[in-house]
């Protein structure tokens, strides 16, 4: 592929692997020009039911008959918090006793905000919401201040140093089993480029999100699960 354009839409999570993904890309196809947008999850199906990118890229499954996905990775969510916390080196602890404790949440539209509380109504339980934030990395800032806990993609701790804090409760049924979906409007037919780099993205991507995910076996508590 001598030339071409590629605009790829990913939810905020997606940041931390969908650069690494797109330089392949590039690496391998230099004449094509790309851009990537990164929103939350509500504004990424705005974008898609006006068909403003070329492919985009959900961390969560995406329940509409206009649109079609295909699964590209897991994409399993945690509960992080620092490593001092009184729950640090517990075993199998309930859903319950972890849902006493102050939640930090995404905002309002994002894809993890919704899992999360699927998740509490599942238990019957309401989260004890102390803080409500609106990026990953202001969500960690506030764990490592001592401020809660919170569910996030395992993914997010990939580009933390290795001195991070961070670590991953023992809580029962995590890590949650998700995915990441490409996805495009039904009846669109994906440009060649669009195509290339889903293909590329299905044999390389594991790869490249492994390579951001080998520090995390570094903290008090690795991240376990495929």
């Amino acid at each position: 592929m001598e030339s071409g354009h590629l605009r790829l839409a990913v939810c905020s999570t997606g940041k931390y692997f969908a650069p690494r993904m797109l330089g392949a890309f590039i690496q391998r196809y230099p004449g094509v020009d790309a851009s990537l947008e990164i929103h939350n999850r509500k504004t990424l199906i705005d974008r898609l039911a006006n068909n403003e990118d070329d492919l985009y890229l959900f961390a969560s499954p995406i329940d509409r008959e206009d649109v079609v996905t295909q699964a590209l990775l897991p994409n399993p969510l945690v509960v992080f918090a620092r490593d001092d916390h009184p729950l640090a080196n517990a075993r199998q602890i309930s859903f319950e006793r972890i849902a006493a404790e102050p939640f930090l949440m995404r905002e309002p539209g994002s894809g993890t905000r919704l899992l999360a509380t699927k998740l509490f109504e599942q238990h019957g339980l309401a989260p004890k919401i102390r803080l409500e934030l609106s990026t990953d990395e202001t969500i960690k800032e506030a764990i490592l201040a001592g401020l809660g806990v919170s569910i996030m993609s395992r993914f997010t701790l990939g580009l933390e140093p290795e001195a991070s804090r961070l670590i991953c409760l023992d809580v029962d049924g995590f890590p949650l089993e998700n995915h990441w979906y490409f996805a495009y409007p039904l009846g669109k037919q994906p440009s060649a480029t669009a195509r290339a780099f889903m293909d590329l993205a299905r044999l390389e991507a594991k790869g490249l999100v492994m390579e951001e995910l080998r520090g995390m076996a570094k903290s008090a508590r690795p991240c376990e699960g495929e």
